[in-house]
């Protein structure tokens, strides 16, 4: 029960709605048990002793306990499902709140369709368990305990005889337990795994199709879904293997019944009416305790999901803040600063220094790899430092709370993701509830605006998944425009127009002159054409600062910059000879 304390604060709160189902079942097992003896009178007092004028009375008694039973039952039922839907309620809101403030290290090795899988499937099985397995173990309880008692009422040793072989059921029962908990949490991580296919495999359907990769697609489906099946297969083995077991103890336990009981009635210990209660209170006896197998592979499986949420839930966030006010006018410094991401043994970063000034723009180059979108994410508290610090307004970052940091960096990403929603929510995504006007206005300084009036419904354009329908250039000034429209006082170029042409280049390099005024800029650049009018040029190779200066200055050296201008020039003037 371990993985259940764990989780005791997202069902404990709602532990009422459990107390009055569990008060509602007490009388329908109550009334359960009652059934045999209402038969044993009516087979010893009515039918032998030809009390026929008691028919009518039995007959009302037996109609009015159905009725209560009835509605006992479903007001059972309506408290159990409302205490495990209210639970995980509370439980799905916080697994998603922590995936939203979980490092950007844990995202690097999770897998979306596995992490889908845990907020579905996996919460709808320990959803399950709470709205009807803490029920059935209730269940179970009573009904033995109370079957227990009348069966000791008719006969003392008719009991024992019964019962004699319970314990062989109760280890039958507890080795399917031991076999079929491993199982369960095989299938659910085969789910993940499937689930990761499938959300890969359409979120990559461009690809799939431009390289003809269908039938590889399929085949790795076939695989994950196979494997899924074979461990649902190896699980209906552990079933068909231990519930016949089960059921054979079971009726041995009625043979023996069958047996004895039979040669009490013929000498007159037991009455023929107290046999047959006998044979249903039996029912009752054997049935929880074979439906325990049930209990057990429903407590296994939201066992096995309950395991896979704690996952997310203990992750350390990492991150911490301290609370307060600051404002930030764009100064940062790099102090010795290295980074090694997790089971990296080489660092990204190495003993990065450096300065820049309010309104200074900062230029990044390197080969693929070098460290500088590492240097960019650093800053924003992506990823922390190994060592060093950084430095915003002369004070370290850490002091800053994220929501005051985060809001000051005007973020543009290589890659550029854009929601399933209208082009205008989409560039006031950081700023809710800001006014139309503004949102037109940092469109028109991202070079945005003339494109998207020329859409069917302009700003309120609907976008499909990650901007479907949009080309790369027309996605990423979007994603420029919703950095603009944070009034940043840092910002951040991850390689922003390296998909447009030359001449929106142009034209954005132009708007962001104006923009770039009084901020501190980063621009990670591979086209020298964007990093000409940088105050400083930094040039990353394998995580060190190996060269830096202006542009002017770096192309008088023989240096790694020198060389890529001399490429990048080489391949221009090819081109325009061609």
């Amino acid at each position: 029960m371990e993985t259940f304390k764990k989780l005791k604060d997202f069902y404990l709160p709602y532990r009422m709605y459990f107390f009055y189902s569990a008060i509602c079942l007490l009388f329908v097992t109550s009334i359960t048990v009652i059934y045999p003896i209402v038969l044993q009178y009516t087979i010893d007092h009515i039918v032998l002793g030809k009390q026929y004028q008691l028919v009518d009375n039995v007959a009302f008694i037996f109609i009015g306990l159905m009725i209560v039973k009835g509605i006992f039952t479903y007001i059972q039922q309506y408290y159990g499902d409302l205490f495990g839907i209210k639970s995980v309620y509370t439980l799905r809101n916080k697994l998603y709140r922590k995936l939203q403030y979980l490092p950007f290290s844990y995202y690097d090795n999770a897998k979306t369709g596995d992490l889908m899988s845990r907020l579905t499937a996996d919460v709808e099985g320990f959803r399950f368990f709470l709205s009807f397995g803490f029920s059935e173990l209730i269940r179970f309880v009573i009904l033995l305990t109370a079957s227990f008692f009348v069966m000791f009422y008719y006969s003392i040793s008719l009991t024992l005889v019964t019962i004699c072989l319970l314990p062989f059921l109760g280890v039958a029962v507890y080795r399917f337990d031991k076999r079929v908990h491993p199982a369960f949490r095989l299938i659910r991580q085969a789910f993940g795994e499937l689930n990761t296919n499938v959300q890969e495999n359409i979120s990559g359907i461009q690809t799939v199709k431009s390289l003809s990769r269908e039938k590889f697609q399929t085949s790795k489906f076939n695989e994950s879904n196979g494997v899924y099946k074979n461990r649902n297969i190896e699980t209906a083995n552990v079933w068909a293997t231990y519930f016949p077991l089960m059921e054979f103890i079971g009726n041995l336990s009625i043979v023996g019944l069958l047996a004895y009981g039979g040669a009490l009635v013929m000498n007159g210990s037991v009455r023929p009416g107290e046999l047959v209660a006998f044979f249903s209170l039996t029912s009752y006896l054997m049935w929880p305790i074979m439906n325990l197998g049930f209990v057990i592979n429903m407590f296994s499986q939201s066992k096995a999901s309950g395991e896979r949420l704690l996952e997310i839930l203990e992750e350390e966030e990492k991150v911490h803040e301290h609370a307060g006010s600051f404002s930030i006018n764009g100064t940062v410094e790099f102090q010795h600063v290295s980074l090694s991401y997790p089971n990296e043994e080489k660092k990204s970063l190495e003993n990065i220094s450096f300065s820049a000034s309010k309104g200074k723009v900062v230029g990044l180059i390197g080969a693929t790899g070098a460290g500088k979108t590492s240097l960019t994410q650093l800053l924003t508290r992506f990823y922390e430092p190994t060592s060093g610090q950084i430095l915003v307004n002369h004070r370290p970052i850490k002091e800053y709370p994220l929501p005051v940091l985060r809001k000051e960096i005007g973020f543009v990403l290589q890659e550029t993701f854009l929601f399933s929603s209208s082009i205008g929510t989409n560039i006031s995504y950081g700023v809710p509830g800001i006014s139309r006007e503004d949102i037109i206005d940092a469109a028109k300084r991202a070079q945005a605006h003339e494109f998207i009036m020329e859409l069917p419904d302009g700003y309120d354009t609907m976008l499909g998944e990650r901007g479907l329908g949009l080309s790369g250039g027309q996605k990423q000034r979007i994603a420029i425009a919703r950095a603009l429209i944070l009034n940043p006082s840092i910002l951040v170029l991850d390689d922003a127009t390296s998909a447009v042409d030359m001449k929106t280049e142009r034209e954005i390099q132009l708007a962001l002159k104006e923009v770039m005024k009084n901020r501190t800029t980063f621009i990670i650049a591979h086209r020298l054409s964007s990093l000409r009018h940088a105050d400083e040029i930094l040039v990353l190779h394998e995580g060190q600062i190996k060269e830096r200066g202006s542009h002017k200055t770096l192309i008088q050296k023989e240096g790694i910059y020198k060389n890529i201008y001399d490429i990048q020039y080489e391949s221009n003037t090819s081109v325009m000879n061609v």
